[in-house]
């Protein structure tokens, strides 16, 4: 999944070489315009996540309504990248061509995706990273509006702790190892199991098990059938190991207290029917919502008051408590996130 950099990733991403034309897109939306002030009628939005995943299918219907809000020339939502970054700058490129002239873009490689970021920038597109942020410390987005996921992570594994009663075994499910967002899940899980001095063991991290919810299901059936009389907990990290977490445990009649994240029907109605004890949703909404409408004041003509901010879009642990009114308290940080924008993050003149 490495991307490829320098020269031969310039050319994947934007110019689909000759036959672009690069520059020779529609009016008001090539590169060498971009540069300028558009109309919101100018605008054309790609929403682009790295692969198929349930978690960014909200994405398709709030970024077109945002730009419908707007009057936006077009806000679009393309998932073809197959979880491969080349294909990706690939869909990129294409899409460029097309005449779009602002990005939203889940980045397949975070280690690598700056490249990628910094080839579009340099051909006058604005690129937001939505849902996740490069690794390291240097963001070549204009800006950067996803979960803090070492957060969220640190919640989900409070969660979990306080159902199992403060002490006991405790595994993590989550996805990619070598993603550097898995590793800050990791180290937000680790945090709060430190924090219990002993009374809560770390009995076992599982990986690479979010590709697919057969995947998931399978590594849940392995580790249930191995271990699970002995585990008082599971906190997953990741989509589609939560919800095979929530199916697995719930169909072997066990006790063990499951915390998941996002908030798929499966995991709703396991919390509804206590057979989940919480889950840590996100804002994909939000991220969609609040960076389609960044991408088009960007083009309008404002700019960054800090180039390559990363904002936390929020995240939100949902118990029996509040399950039916916890979508009220995503929406207000949504509005909070866009209030924020026109306030501090953004500069126009």
């Amino acid at each position: 999944m490495n991307v490829r950099r320098s020269g031969t990733a310039a050319v994947a991403v934007v110019c689909l070489a000759v036959a672009a034309g690069c520059a020779k897109q529609d009016a008001g939306s090539s590169a060498s315009s971009a540069a300028e002030a558009l109309s919101a009628d100018q605008v054309k939005v790609a929403l682009v996540p790295g692969g198929p995943h349930p978690y960014f299918q909200p994405w398709k219907d709030a970024g077109a309504a945002e730009g419908q809000e707007l009057g936006l020339a077009d806000v679009t939502f393309n998932e073809t990248a197959a979880w491969d970054q080349t294909k990706q700058n690939d869909v990129l490129s294409s899409l460029a061509a097309q005449g779009y002239n602002a990005f939203g873009i889940f980045g397949v490689s975070p280690e690598n995706i700056n490249s990628t970021f910094a080839d579009l920038t340099d051909q006058g597109f604005q690129v937001a990273s939505l849902a996740s942020c490069p690794a390291g410390d240097t963001n070549e987005a204009a800006f950067c509006l996803a979960t803090d996921v070492e957060v969220a992570a640190y919640r989900a594994a409070q969660a979990a702790i306080d159902a199992m009663g403060g002490s006991g075994a405790l595994v993590h499910l989550t996805g990619n190892r070598v993603d550097s967002n898995t590793q800050r899940r990791i180290a937000g899980v680790e945090k709060a199991v430190e924090e219990t001095d002993g009374a809560v063991e770390l009995v076992q991290t599982v990986t690479d098990i979010d590709v697919d919810l057969q995947s998931a299901q399978r590594a849940v059936a392995d580790l249930l059938a191995a271990r699970g009389n002995d585990i008082d907990g599971i906190v997953t990290t990741a989509y589609n190991p939560a919800v095979a977490a929530a199916e697995g445990v719930k169909s072997a009649g066990l006790p063990t207290k499951v915390v998941a994240i996002d908030d798929d029907p499966s995991i709703i109605s396991g919390i509804e029917d206590g057979s989940v004890a919480a889950t840590v949703t996100q804002n994909p909404v939000g991220q969609a919502t609040v960076g389609t409408y960044a991408l088009a004041k960007l083009l309008e003509g404002c700019t960054m008051s800090e180039p390559g901010a990363v904002i936390d879009s929020g995240s939100f642990v949902v118990t029996s408590d509040n399950v039916e009114t916890y979508d009220t308290e995503r929406e207000a940080k949504t509005d909070e996130l866009m209030t924020a924008f026109d306030d501090q993050y953004l500069s126009c003149s």
